[in-house]
């Protein structure tokens, strides 16, 4: 959001911040406040895998690589909005686009605009790097050429709702100039050896003054589309923005609200063959798209 120095803190059900010593130093200029787990997540089990931590790392990295390549033959569509809320907890401006990610007669990856009404936002503005983040950055892929770029450390094993998941906890190496990373911490379905649940932040923040742009906390769940991927279905970003003030301006607080959700799954068709594994999967009917459809990882209802 542009404008906005803040100080990060979650609201709102199933909203967690977790992160580590080496997270906190890749952006020591917010805090953050940890928020209990939601009701879905289980006790985590701090014990060594049997399977080396590096092992599973570099396997799920390859199923992310999987997935990635999967996803880009995928079309769907995506609701966002972006609202802030006052302090009767009462929505005073909105940003609502609805977006068809599709390909044109070419074959290129494209996004069509099927419903944006007025934009009412009054006390932020949407900068380029908000639309970024929903656009890549909320459903976050750790492929293996993406992996490079992060520290991985191995947290646990915990279930989310009825899927085993291997816990990890991920920082940037080092932030490049124009370029977002992730920050917090995945959730990997201990089977598929895919992420199941995001939860964390984009960084950097722009924090000079008179050019703020910052980002609240989000959490991405995924679900399961033809058996195989874990998609993205749902995200929820929520926090307190807190405004500095300056010469000419106040100083206030603004709490944000995102949620973004993503449906009717469809493969487009390709002369590309889509592999899981061995299994070439191109011509699979998507079964799942709904995660209501699937009894795993559900995210919380609305």
């Amino acid at each position: 959001m542009a404008g906005i120095r803040k100080r990060t803190v979650a609201w709102g059900t199933g909203l967690i911040l977790v992160f580590g010593a080496a997270g906190a130093r890749a952006q020591d200029k917010d805090s953050f406040t940890p928020m209990a787990l939601d009701a879905g997540f289980g006790r985590l089990d701090v014990s060594e895998p049997k399977t080396p931590a590096e092992e599973i790392i570099k396997e799920f990295a390859a199923k992310e690589s999987e997935f990635q390549e999967a996803l880009n033959h995928y079309t769907y569509r995506r609701l966002a909005r972006v609202q802030t809320v006052n302090d009767d907890n009462k929505v005073d401006g909105e940003w609502y686009e609805v977006d068809d990610v599709i390909f044109d007669p070419s074959g290129k990856r494209t996004e069509k605009v099927v419903f944006a009404p007025e934009n009412t936002l009054q006390r932020v503005s949407m900068s380029p790097s908000d639309l970024q983040d929903i656009q890549r950055g909320y459903p976050f892929v750790l492929t293996t050429e993406e992996i490079q770029q992060y520290n991985v450390k191995y947290v646990g094993r915990q279930k989310v709702d009825e899927v085993d998941c291997y816990v990890f906890d991920i920082s940037p190496k080092q932030i490049l100039k124009n370029k977002r990373y992730f920050l917090g911490r995945i959730w990997v379905d201990q089977s598929d050896l895919q992420i199941v649940v995001t939860n964390g932040r984009m960084v950097p923040d722009d924090t000079r003054k008179g050019n703020e742009d910052l980002h609240p906390p989000f959490m991405t769940w995924r679900g399961l589309v033809d058996g195989h991927f874990w998609f993205p279905v749902y995200t929820k970003a929520e926090g307190v923005l807190h405004f500095p003030g300056g010469k000419g301006y106040m100083a206030q607080d603004v709490h944000i609200r995102d949620t973004i959700k993503y449906s009717d799954y469809k493969q487009f068709g390709s002369t590309v063959k889509i592999l899981y594994g061995d299994e070439d999967i191109t011509n699979k009917t998507d079964k799942t798209a709904d995660p209501k459809a699937d009894p795993k990882a559900k995210p919380p209802q609305q």
